[in-house]
């Protein structure tokens, strides 16, 4: 079954990959076969990236649009994983959950689950003065 998106003007998308912007008006698309796709909204680019975990985000962001280089991608996600619980270790339980879902493949769903990792993040980070 394709995968049916909408974009807004102007609004971008990531596919198999390639980063693509939408002209001025609204158009759909029909994914017909297996690839990555993310919309704007779900992207962090490399500069962005200024939080631990939004770093760790960043890596799987990575592994799941570039399946050539995904296991370096994935390296670098461990080792910041564990920066992570080393530093924060109340970001334990969403960092376990997230690696279930690497672990079997499903790198979508990790990265799904690691809005949860950046919403205790910002918890966090909102309570250091």
């Amino acid at each position: 079954m394709p995968l049916h998106i909408t974009l807004k003007a102007g609004e971008r998308v990531v596919i198999g990959g390639a980063a693509l912007r939408n002209g001025g008006s609204s158009t759909e698309l029909w994914i017909e076969n297996e690839v990555p796709v993310l919309r704007e909204p779900d992207v962090i680019a490399p500069g962005a990236a200024r939080t631990p975990c939004e770093r760790v985000y960043l890596a799987l962001e990575l592994a799941y649009v570039d399946p050539i280089r995904s296991a370096e991608h994935l390296a670098a996600y461990r080792a910041l994983s564990a920066e992570v619980t080393a530093a924060a270790p109340s970001c334990g339980p969403h960092l376990e959950a997230i690696d279930a879902h690497v672990c079997a493949g499903r790198l979508f769903r990790a990265l799904r689950r690691t809005r949860d990792l950046l919403r205790h993040e910002r918890e966090i980070l909102s309570r250091v003065p």
